[in-house]
């Protein structure tokens, strides 16, 4: 959608004649010169078929001469076929070049806030590398001295740990090594750590020592196989007060006990059908389930994310800060390995100059490594998104004129397939540069990103976002938009490694039939489907199946839309469709997508009864938004009392309409009443996981008399 041009008709027009006339003199030479007609076709063309020639598939990517690819790939590299060996192949062809980046701590602060809040403010220096031989050799050490401790081969070890070089270290050492990783996310309560740790019959755990204490101590007693903790920080070296049985040690000790002579004969390859990572889930719907997969599984969901991004290479930079415990980024960062990429490590709290924790006037850690690769949720390029449309209010009429005039001007060059390096320059470079300025690839995942954030990503950072679609039962791996793709609100044809096919779903009227495009349940096929729940034969049934040719295939529960060119929509979800009184089915996830970009809305929980004719919602309003507008009402308080106040509920639930009613949600799907939440939703708070998806059972018992509230009393 177009940003609304406020500016007297005459130069509107006057400034339009300037651009056709700039365009029509360097129009030739620049659309032979930049190969514009070649990206345009790629993104014009068939991505997927049908296989069978029926509507609901299976579905497989096309080359690009648009025939269907035979078999579905499952290797990258020859004979590499297993997650150690993607290490190897790292340290032999790029010995000397950077891995893994760390930026130096310089200095820490206390910063005292307006409402008198102390948060930690940092200084923090150049990255630090580990060459490639340098991380293989560690990891090397590392896992021989596991083994010294009492590891074995295929016994489980766990990571409950941040994400950082250490992470990756620990997970190529299990890989080398044939250790079973179990990860668990470090925001997940105690109950939920100790049934991960229990079910798996965890022995040996990776930490951080802020983790230890904050979460893993509490639980020890309640994990009584539970022996040897290692400690990824090097300081302290003793570590007092653990119960009896359970020793502590350092990541850098126990890789010097493996860099003795007489451990290195624990070394054990595994085979590709092993299991690299028992990978359990968030819990926002349940207790956390343990995904099993194979080092095949890994390496067939790589091989296809990288297929999607095009001239990767070594001279690539990736910046890492969403958890590795999560499969989006230890794919990607996987990918990056298995290319010669080098990995900076980042933290939500210090990505940027305006961080969190970044102190005022240093630089963020994209300011400073300057990536070229980037994965990110919906929630982080959402945020990215206000803050810039946010300043952009604030402009002066001159420079807001400008910025409006040069995104519809360069959205409308986009969508035919042309480039506008003048825009680039004299326009967007400071909001390109919130990302480093090199950024040339973005991969969204872990939710449905919305057009507009999509449509601005694409224009204001200067890069294709290529939006996914994928789940840790698949690797990750499903689908990948291409990069010359600019269309919005689909998530791209399969992967290269995977097929799609559209299931019948009967109570939600979706047919692979329907017309104008087949609809159903997705159901994704290939070697990157994972080899089931761990310990967890009645899910298994249900979730998962092998075909008469013997390839596994995993139910997904989400419903979408296969468009002629290949390409899929996501457009419901079946665990997330509540069915209310008059019989209407409301989408919540996708109310809540298209709700986060009002600029007064920072997160959003709708919510449903079937007993109930309307939707209601839970709302944490952004602050600055929400305090310019109580100053407007001469309303004064703490922000407590502003979020409180009915009157203010009543005119942040009129802004949500309205940008609802924009959104084109139907009358039905807008939330009827509103709740104003004071409190962030933080993983700290236990209300939102990692990756910034909502935990719906938790929220319904935080605001349990709320809801009773708004349903009047029921």
């Amino acid at each position: 959608m177009k940003l609304k041009e406020d500016m007297n008709p005459l130069l509107l027009q006057v400034f339009r004649s300037v651009v056709w006339v700039c365009s029509f003199i360097t129009f030739l030479p620049w659309y032979f010169l930049s190969g514009a007609g070649t990206n345009l076709d790629r993104a014009r063309r068939v991505k997927a078929r049908s296989v069978s020639g029926r509507p609901a598939g299976p579905y497989r990517a096309t080359n690009q001469a648009g025939g269907i690819h035979q078999k579905l790939v499952w290797s990258l590299h020859l004979g590499v076929d297993t997650l150690d060996k993607v290490m190897v192949h790292g340290a032999t062809r790029f010995p000397e070049r950077d891995c893994l980046g760390t930026r130096e701590v310089l200095n820490e602060e206390d910063e005292l806030q307006p409402n008198g809040k102390v948060f930690k403010k940092v200084i923090l220096g150049e990255y630090q590398w580990m060459s490639y031989e340098e991380t293989y050799q560690a990891a090397v050490c590392f896992g021989s001295g596991l083994a010294a401790l009492g590891q074995r081969p295929q016994c489980n070890i766990a990571i409950f740990c941040e994400t950082r070089a250490e992470w990756m270290i620990a997970a190529q050492a299990c890989f080398i090594y044939n250790f079973p990783l179990v990860t668990l996310y470090s925001t997940l309560g105690g109950a939920a750590i100790a049934h991960g740790l229990n079910e798996t019959e965890i022995t040996h755990i990776i930490t951080s020592k802020d983790l230890l204490h904050s979460r893993l101590k509490a639980i020890l007693l309640e994990v009584p196989r539970l022996q040897h903790i290692i400690v990824v920080d090097s300081k302290p070296t003793s570590w007092p007060g653990f119960p009896r049985g359970i020793m502590v040690h350092n990541l850098v000790a126990v890789q010097e006990l493996g860099s003795r002579p007489d451990n290195s004969k624990y070394s054990t390859s595994p085979l590709p059908s092993d299991i690299a990572v028992i990978m359990y889930t968030s819990g926002s719907t349940g207790i956390p389930k343990g995904v099993m997969i194979s080092h095949s599984n890994i390496i067939a969901g790589i091989t296809g994310m990288a297929e999607r991004i095009p001239d990767l290479d070594e001279t690539d930079t990736y910046i890492g800060y969403l958890p590795l415990a999560h499969v989006l980024e230890l794919s990607a960062e996987m990918v990056c390995i298995s290319h010669g990429c080098r990995i900076g490590y980042s933290s939500p709290q210090t990505l940027a100059d305006q961080s969190t924790k970044i102190k005022k006037g240093s630089k963020g850690d994209t300011s400073v490594l300057k990536p070229t690769l980037m994965a990110a949720v919906p929630e982080i390029m959402d945020r990215i998104y206000k803050n810039v449309m946010t300043k952009v209010e604030e402009m002066s009429s001159v420079q807001r004129t400008l910025f409006v005039l040069a995104y519809n001007y360069k959205m409308e060059q986009m969508t035919k397939g042309y480039r506008t390096p003048l825009c680039d320059s004299l326009v967007f470079r400071k909001v390109r540069s919130l990302l480093g300025g090199h950024m040339r690839v973005l991969l969204s995942g872990g939710a449905p990103l919305s057009a507009a954030t999509q449509r601005f990503m694409n224009i204001c950072l200067c890069c294709p976002v290529g939006q996914g679609y994928g789940l840790t039962e698949t690797c990750g791996a499903g689908t990948i938009s291409e990069m010359w793709d600019y269309s919005t609100g689909r998530v791209g044809a399969p992967l290269v490694c995977s097929e799609i096919t559209l299931k019948d779903w009967e109570e939600g009227g979706y047919y692979s039939t329907d017309k104008p495009n087949p609809r159903g349940e997705i159901v994704i096929g290939g070697p990157n489907v994972t080899m089931g729940y761990y310990k967890n034969e009645v899910k298994n049934r249900e979730d998962f199946f092998v075909d008469s040719n013997g390839q596994r295939w995993f139910c997904t529960g989400d419903i979408g839309e296969l468009h002629p060119d290949g390409c899929l929509k996501i457009i419901d979800r079946k665990k997330d469709l509540v069915k209310l009184q008059a019989g209407e089915y409301v989408s919540l996830g996708k109310v809540e997508a298209m709700l986060k970009n009002c600029p007064f809305v920072d997160n959003i929980c709708a919510y449903a009864n079937s007993d109930q004719s309307y939707v209601i919602g839970f709302v944490v309003p952004n602050q600055k938004q929400l305090t310019v507008l109580a100053e407007q009402r001469g309303l004064r308080g703490s922000w407590e009392e502003i979020c409180n106040n009915t009157d203010m509920e009543r005119d942040v639930l009129r802004i949500i309409t309205e940008a609802a009613l924009s959104a084109k949600l139907e009358r039905f799907e807008i939330p009827k009443k509103i709740r104003l939440s004071a409190e962030p939703w933080t993983p700290e708070t236990g209300l939102v996981t990692d990756a910034f998806k909502l935990k719906r059972k938790e929220l319904k018992s935080h605001y349990q008399d709320d809801i009773e509230r708004m349903y009047g009393g029921k």
